[in-house]
């Protein structure tokens, strides 16, 4: 096979000319490879030994297929070996890029520029100077747009009036149908496999932040995607519309008849794939150190015009930004949302539907809507569509919880309910009914979608794995952020609820760690939002409360001398399981539902960061009588040292950081601070006890618990559909102290997420791209692979 042969001779440590234009023709004519064949023809080891053994023949290939792609570009790829070539090219980049950057020495290779290779011996200076990856990335950009190779010509006769590439205005070829452009090109699955190959290579172009480690300086940008998507390349509108339209309009049932994916092989999904992750990763902004003009979902215009300040230099970012018309929002919205719904689809007859593997390529991308584009976000909770995409995110959660390789979808998806909890909106939606049954093993239960939120909460406190630990501050405080709003919780969530105040307020759990008791603070919030706010509806919660009204007394009466803080320690060491399961009332799963199951052993995994604290992930409002917010941010918030009393907050509620946040895994039960082993001491469990916001509830208690006691004797009752009939009528109106204002932790962006969000994306794409494996192997430095 003449490549191979090629290939061969390239490895020898002769010189190969760039100016040797019979070994070059031969070198790419290769007409009878895929991707594949050329990641099996070019070893690793073959590409690590010529480049440090003939260095200049890997930088003369390098630059001759660059060269190559250049000149498909300019040509218009009109014959069949031209567009070989072009391809040939494409997959021998994608093949060697990776291995240019693990090597500091050659990873500034691609930015600077070939002296003396000018294409027309030197007289063009302007376009030699151009760095080469700069060459390479517009003859991407342009061979994306490429009639008859990329996208359909739109015109039909003979070669010779071929469209000339650089007249060709690309936004009237973009490739779907959606934001900005109403019309669908006619399917062409030759121009989805040349344009699935063209976004690998950028792709691998962009990887170049897989070899860095991470940092939290923002300011390293990276290079390939920032001068993609500046305004030097002249498809980024288009193309960027291309990218999205593709994503939001895929359908992976296709015309629903079952089994079809199984009958004909589908084009579009490994474009859809690619198109989600170039997208995500052109997106990789950190907003928190901008001040885009759009964040506050002020501005206004068409589609996406030029009326607004200028924005991001990051022309993906500011595109995304600018849209606003409700007809964009409704077709991405119900896009993802379809695709996020799909691997819950359930069919009666098993694997005739096709079930999409990119759900957290879309998460990522729905959290970039959502914080860049302040106007999708407010579009999203208007209606009940929100829900369409709740419920996928609880099934992952619910799914993944006991898979240790799944830990950065826990997260994400746990971010994006805390983003969406910070508006009200979203708690007034889960009051709708869930009625959808989605097999899902949790207890079955009737109620709403609020309730379905909890028990999943609850399903993953109690019966995680230990590396959620850090995600427990999230998870309560995405329940009291919707709790003032909740109208009725179901027998089933009260439950929970208190299940949960009753594992977390036990002497050994509160004593074990330095911010344990800050879980038994949200929830005495969650009791007391819904009190003052939302009792009428509630009596199941209030029901909840008074049976369980010794968890309340013992926390008042909680033991604060030295003796009483061993003793509580002690028992810990019998009680190895950090929750019980028991007495928690699970009942049966729902039917046709399988149980969370761990990962299998020898699964591959990515390492991620240490995401922030909670009070460095959110910023608290106070909502006024009129429902509008209002930030209660003190001007600098320099935290405390560690181990002093927390600031109190509103109903003393503390939150103010503690310096051990940033420990990597902050909350194994036996946390020891960063200072050495920590010791809980009386002074600090009476620094955050006397603050514990007990007034309503201990008021609650001793108007109700006389009359229930009562109606009991007098009706010699065990019945509790009485005594709840009897709640749903009382009132405590006058009764209770002044209802406190509500507070709301909203999210707000920080560089920590940011940096969060790049290895956790790129970890994805790297364990997604298995065939061919474009990174297996290579010197990553921006997370570890590791084995489950």
């Amino acid at each position: 096979n003449g490549s191979s042969a090629s290939v061969t001779m390239f490895v020898s440590p002769q010189p190969v000319e760039a100016t040797d234009d019979a070994f070059w023709d031969q070198f790419w004519a290769d007409t009878a490879t895929s991707v594949q064949d050329v990641f099996a023809l070019v070893p690793a080891a073959e590409i690590r030994a010529v480049r440090e053994e003939s260095p200049s023949n890997l930088a003369t290939l390098c630059y001759k297929a660059v060269e190559k792609l250049v000149q498909g570009a300019e040509s218009g790829c009109h014959t069949e070996k031209e567009r070989q070539i072009v391809l040939n090219c494409c997959r021998l980049l994608t093949r060697i890029l990776p291995y240019i950057f693990e090597d500091p020495d050659w990873r500034g290779f691609f930015w600077s520029t070939v002296p003396g290779a000018g294409r027309g011996g030197g007289d063009e200076d302007d376009e030699n100077a151009r760095p080469l990856a700069e060459s390479l990335l517009l003859a991407v950009a342009d061979l994306l747009f490429c009639p008859d190779f990329t996208v359909q010509s739109h015109r039909r006769s003979t070669v010779d009036t071929a469209e000339d590439i650089h007249s060709i205005d690309s936004c009237e070829y973009i490739w779907e149908a959606g934001v900005g452009f109403a019309h669908s090109p006619q399917p062409n699955y030759i121009h989805d496999l040349n344009r699935t190959e063209l976004l690998k290579l950028l792709l691998t172009c962009f990887s170049e932040a897989m070899y860095l480690p991470p940092s939290s300086d923002s300011s390293n940008a990276n290079p390939w995607v920032q001068f993609f998507c500046s305004t030097e390349n002249r498809h980024a509108l288009p193309l960027f519309t291309s990218l999205l339209n593709v994503v939001c309009a895929y359908d992976p049932v296709g015309y629903g008849i079952p089994y079809n994916h199984l009958l004909f092989s589908d084009y579009r999904e490994p474009l859809v794939e690619e198109a989600a992750q170039v997208l995500i990763v052109t997106l990789d902004y950190d907003s928190s150190t901008s001040s885009s003009p759009t964040v506050d979902g002020t501005t206004t215009g068409t589609a996406m015009d030029d009326a607004d300040p200028p924005g991001p230099d990051n022309l993906f970012v500011n595109y995304l930004s600018r849209i606003h018309r409700e007809e964009d929002f409704q077709f991405i919205l119900k896009g993802v949302a379809r695709l996020l719904s799909n691997p819950l689809v359930q069919t009666y007859l098993p694997n005739s539907a096709k079930k999409i593997q990119f759900h957290q390529e879309l998460l990522v991308l729905f959290w970039k809507l959502c914080d860049f584009n302040k106007k999708f976000l407010f579009f999203v909770l208007k209606s009940s569509d929100v829900l369409d995409i709740l419920v996928p995110i609880l099934y992952f959660l619910n799914d993944a919880r006991a898979d240790q390789s799944r830990v950065g979808l826990m997260h994400i998806g746990v971010f994006i309910l805390l983003l969406l909890s910070g508006e009200r909106n979203f708690g007034v939606r889960l009051n709708k009914p869930y009625s959808v049954r989605v097999p899902m093993d949790i207890p079955v239960f009737t109620g709403t979608h609020a309730d379905l939120l909890i028990i999943v909460f609850h399903k993953i406190i109690t019966s995680g794995h230990q590396r959620l630990q850090p995600l427990f501050d999230c998870l309560l405080t995405i329940v009291v952020n919707v709790s003032p709003y909740l109208k009725s919780l179901s027998m089933v969530a009260a439950n929970k609820l208190l299940h949960l105040l009753e594992a977390f307020s036990t002497t050994w759990f509160l004593f074990s760690a330095v911010q344990n008791h800050h879980l038994v603070f949200f929830l005495l919030e969650v009791f007391n939002n819904i009190i003052q706010y939302q009792f009428d509806g509630n009596s199941n919660l209030v029901y909840a409360v008074i049976r369980k009204r010794n968890v309340f007394h013992q926390l008042a009466n909680l033991p604060t001398d030295s003796q009483s803080i061993q003793k509580g320690l002690q028992r810990k060491k019998k009680t190895p399981e950090p929750i019980s399961r028991t007495n928690s009332q699970d009942g049966v799963s729902m039917e046709g539902s399988r149980p969370a199951a761990p990962a299998e052993p020898g699964t591959l995994k990515t390492s991620l960061v240490a995401t922030p604290g909670i009070d460095k992930l959110t910023e608290k409002s106070q909502v006024s009588e009129d429902g509008t917010m209002r930030s209660l941010e003190p001007e600098s918030s320099q935290p405390p040292p560690d181990g002093n009393p927390p600031s109190a907050g509103s109903d003393g509620e503390p939150w103010s950081g503690e310096a051990s946040h940033h420990q990597r895994d902050r909350r194994r039960l036996s946390s020891a601070s960063s200072s050495g082993q920590w010791t809980p001491t009386p002074d600090w469990v009476m620094s955050w006890k006397s603050k514990l916001p007990l007034q309503t509830i201990m008021r609650l208690l001793q108007v109700l618990v006389p009359q229930v006691e009562k109606i009991c004797i007098d009706k010699g009752l065990t019945d509790e559909s009485e005594i709840l009939k009897f709640l749903q009528h009382g009132t405590l109106v006058g009764l209770l102290p002044v209802p406190h204002p509500i507070l709301i932790r909203k999210y707000q962006a920080n560089s920590g997420t940011a940096m969060w969000f790049r290895t956790y994306m790129w970890g994805v794409i790297y364990l997604r791209n298995v065939d061919p494996p474009i990174w297996y192997d290579t010197d990553v430095k921006l997370f570890e692979i590791q084995r489950v």
